[in-house]
Order: structure tokens, then sequence, then C-alpha cells
């Protein structure tokens, strides 16, 4: 790996595989691995970020990577080396920098054809907190890469979008068309990010796609701080004897995605060929709405059959939290269709290949 440092540092189980999607995915992987391309991904240390790392390394592709750290962690891409041979290692280029600074993102995008925007400010309750802080990360970091990847006239500018954005609409399953008012700045920075990515692609003829993502998990997902998703964060509870705590009565619902999913979709959004297919958003999810409760015990369970959980810790309910939507379900037939999406990872395998890694890692 090759180091730049550019610019600011601071900071039962259902198995969904259809013979025909699944081998449209598998085809692409093998000719990804015939013909290598050169890709960034922006948000590179972070959970979503490494995993997109480690595929396209697996798959013998060159990759930038862009990070500024401040919630990305080293650890991630040491243990991403681990997994890759050598010489796919030395495909990957880090530039440690920043996409609040126009400079360092057009450093990046040079010489790269697909780009995979990851970087963002997460989390509702922390764009409650500093709104100017997500706004500054999410809209005028989403504006430096939307110029920088024109100006470089890369091949697709692929980005992560959010489930935030349907707000307070109250229709189940959420279908990409039917938007409501945002519930947080968090949202409203992820809607902004799509209003600028449809301008550009009818100003500038630039093609991209936006990938709304509903609360993906799986390995290396962060569980510290005070913005962990609840996921890690109750893995680790489990596994060192601490209480977990639900906000609310634990009947929240949401559609949760295992990573794998999540990877495949980007790596399809960058090589769709279909033009009826580009300057679209999508659904990311598996299709299915699981209660927190129910989420909970899931993963109790694993911990449970691990044998590494340590003493007897509770489960809490506290308030609501502000900015929260009560139920999400995503409707997947739009990236099946015009993507060939084929998720094939339910909420039970994901937490089988999830659990594995955390027992491994937080013991």
């Amino acid at each position: 790996m090759k180091i730049l440092i550019s610019g600011d540092c601071n900071p039962q189980p259902q198995n969904r595989e259809s013979p025909l999607t699944m081998t449209q995915y598998n085809t692409l992987r093998q000719e990804l691995k015939n013909a290598q391309s050169s890709w960034l991904i922006t948000g590179i240390a972070g959970f979503i970020g490494s995993n997109l790392l480690e595929t396209l390394l697996k798959l013998d592709q060159k990759v930038v990577g862009l990070d500024n750290f401040s919630t990305g962690h080293k650890h991630n891409l040491d243990e991403v080396k681990d997994l890759v041979t050598q010489n796919q290692w030395e495909n990957f280029t880090l530039i440690q920098g920043d996409i609040r600074d126009i400079d360092t993102c057009h450093q990046a995008c040079n010489g790269v054809q697909y780009v995979l925007h990851q970087a963002a400010l997460g989390s509702v309750p922390r764009s409650i907190e500093d709104p100017a802080l997500t706004n500054a990360n999410n809209i005028s970091g989403f504006l430096n890469m939307l110029i920088a990847a024109r100006d470089a006239n890369v091949k697709r500018f692929v980005y992560a979008a959010s489930s935030s954005t349907y707000g307070d609409h109250p229709d189940l399953p959420k279908q990409e068309p039917n938007i409501g008012k945002p519930l947080s700045p968090y949202a409203v920075t992820k809607l902004v990010n799509e209003l600028y990515a449809d301008v550009f692609a009818r100003t500038y003829n630039f093609n991209t796609i936006g990938l709304r993502y509903f609360n993906i998990f799986g390995q290396r997902q962060d569980p510290e701080g005070a913005y962990a998703a609840v996921v890690p964060k109750w893995f680790s509870a489990l596994l060192n004897g601490e209480d977990s705590f639900i906000n609310g009565d634990g009947e929240t619902s949401r559609d949760f995605c295992f990573i794998d999913n999540c990877v495949q979709a980007n790596l399809l959004a960058a090589t769709v060929q279909s033009e009826e297919a580009v300057n679209q958003v999508y659904n990311v999810a598996f299709g299915e709405r699981t209660t927190l409760n129910k989420l909970h015990e899931l993963i109790n369970n694993r911990v449970e059959q691990s044998g590494r959980k340590k003493g007897n810790s509770q489960l809490t309910y506290r308030d609501f939290r502000p900015g929260d939507v009560r139920h999400s379900l995503a409707d997947i037939s739009k990236a099946e269709k015009l993507l060939g999406y084929a998720p094939q990872y339910s909420i039970e395998q994901g937490l089988d290949k999830a659990a594995e890694w955390y027992t491994a890692s937080l013991i």
C-alpha cells in the first residue's frame, strides 16, 4: 500500500439467491477479475468503505482510498491487508485527507474510472447535536466530490444515500419516488445529495447513482462511541456482560441489510450499462422488517451459542429518540429490475457471519 498525506486530517435463514440475478453478479465479478479498473473509495477506513476495499482488492482491482480518519480506523485497513495477497495490497493507495478540501478531492479523483463515495458523518443524533458539522461534511464535502469527479471525467459516481430521506412518509414498503419531510439534519443532507446528483446529471451529463442504505450491518462495524449502530453495540454489550438499551418499546422496526448485500449493490451500480439504470436512486436492503426486540433476541442467541457471553446483562428500555422513524421497510424491486441486485444474505444469515467476526474481534 502506498500512503499519501493531503489536506486536513481532522476530523431460519432465507436465501434469496436467484440463478439469473446472482449469475449476473458472479459474471460481473469474473469480468472485473479479468480486467483491472481504477476505483476511488471515500471513507475507505470506515465500515462500508473497508468492506468495499476488501472485495475490490480480491478482484485484483486498483483502488485509491480517501479518509481523514475522523470516524474511520487504521485497524480496518490492517485487517483488509491480512485478508488479501501482497500483490493485491500493492494495488491500494491511501490518501489521508478531507473531502471538505476541494484540492484533495481533485487529487483523489485523478485517473480513476469509478467513484464509490461513502465518506459522510452518519447518525441522526449527532446531526441534531451539531448540524453545522454534518452539513459541512455531507453537503459541502459531497459537492466537492461531485465537482472533482466530474472534472476527472470518471465513468460513474456511486454515492451512499440513506433511507432517512423517506422522512415522515407513512407508506410501507418504502418506494423510491415517495418521500416525506426529513426528520433530522442528517436526513436533510442526504436529500440534498440526491438533488445535487440530479442537477449534475441534467446540467453536466454526469452519471451518478444513489444507493439508499437501510441499516447496513456486518464485520468491522464499530461498536464504540456515542453514535455506534445498534448491532455492534449489542454484540459488544452481550460479549462483555454489559447492559443493552433499546430506545422506545422495542417494537420499532427496521430493514436490516448485511454488508455483503451492500457491496454487491455498489459494484452493480458502478458498472451497469443500461442508460435507464443511470442517474437514479435505489433502495439497498433485504426487503424484510425486524423489530428491535427480535433483533436483540437474534443477537443474544448467537452470542450464547458462541459460548463467550459474559455475566447476565440486562435489557433496559429508554425513551424514544427525537428524529427516529418508527418503522422502515424497503421495496427493492427497482434495484432488482434495473441493477440485477439480488441480496443473498437475510438478517439471520448476516448475523451468523457478523457473530463470527465480533466473537473473534471483541474478546
